[in-house]
């Protein structure tokens, strides 16, 4: 199987993948766009050719349809609705459940054997439909989780010590959204402890704009686009190079049966395995609130599928 990347959605989230794509040296060999609006995919694909001749690496980049998915290694999917300015990332659920259950039976149809790479949001809640949909084993389905938040939380905590973002190890846990925590007791600069540098409340300062962020920015540019594209393009490399990295991606939690962002080993194979990371009561109770969460969501899809399901056999009758 070659290194193809299949991305299926060409809006912000999918292009700023793709154009990271180009620019970051990485293993890709084959880049297929789809999108429902052909042309367009068309027109994406035609421009980032054009960047081929300044790029690091070559790749071949096409628009597509579904059949190409059949020997991709990843299937990155960054369709559906996006999030307005007063919408929270769960308003989304019901609009991009219909759209997954077509765009994941139009992706199995083919016999893709490789890996779901999820974007849309709420994407925990996603990244949980598109395993039951496409039946695939869970290490196959990896979400991009609280990935893009450790990184804003890792910038926000470099701002305030001036040290690189690279020597901060603190993570961003739970559901990618409001109900998302930082383990302060596990996050460190070098080998102290974040405590050494920072007070209780520059740390909560910090917590709440990282957990903001994307209300933010969605309200002065209406959208959040690289920052989840480079996430996308961390855990692309990891499956890609096999590197056994730990990512704070949205894998799957056998213990509660959800998808939820924690650190998680990524290789060829996928979520090779998930880490589980010893925790303070409080930072307990944080995390169980976030698998909550996430379990009422899910309730929530099915019981209204039942629900659907009910009236269409009595309009039939």
């Amino acid at each position: 199987m070659k290194n193809k990347v299949v991305i299926i959605g060409c809006g912000n989230v999918g292009m700023s993948y793709a154009y990271a794509l180009l620019n970051q040296r990485t293993a890709v060999s084959e880049l297929v766009l789809i999108d429902i609006n052909k042309d367009k995919a068309i027109g994406e694909a035609m421009d980032l050719n054009h960047c081929l001749a300044f790029a690091p690496t070559k790749i071949d980049i096409k628009a597509g349809d579904y059949s190409d998915c059949k020997d991709a290694k990843i299937v990155a999917i960054a369709a559906g609705a996006n999030q307005d300015i007063g919408e929270t990332r769960m308003d989304l659920i019901e609009k991009n459940n219909k759209v997954f259950e077509s765009i994941i039976k139009q992706v199995m149809d083919t016999s893709f054997k490789g890996i779901f790479l999820v974007a849309t949001n709420p994407v925990d809640v996603m990244s949980y439909i598109t395993w039951k949909h496409s039946k695939t084993q869970p290490e196959k389905v990896i979400g991009t989780g609280t990935t893009l938040d450790t990184a804003r939380l890792r910038y926000e905590i470099s701002k305030e010590i001036n040290i690189n973002t690279k020597n901060i190890h603190a993570y961003v846990l739970g559901e990618h959204g409001d109900t998302e925590f930082v383990p302060w007791s596990n996050a460190t600069v070098g080998l102290q402890n974040i405590r050494d540098f920072l007070e209780n409340d520059k740390l909560e300062e910090i917590c709440t704009k990282v957990k903001n962020a994307a209300y933010e920015i969605i309200e002065k540019k209406g959208n959040t686009s690289y920052g989840i594209g480079m996430s996308m393009i961390r855990i692309t490399n990891a499956i890609l190079s096999n590197e056994n990295a730990v990512l704070t991606v949205s894998s799957y939690d056998k213990n509660n049966d959800v998808f939820v962002g924690g650190p998680t080993i990524i290789n060829e194979r996928g979520a090779k395995e998930r880490i589980y990371v010893r925790l303070t009561e409080i930072e307990t109770e944080k995390l169980q609130n976030s698998i909550d969460t996430l379990k009422t969501a899910i309730n929530k899809i099915s019981t209204n599928k039942q629900e659907e399901t009910v009236d269409e056999e009595i309009e039939v009758i």
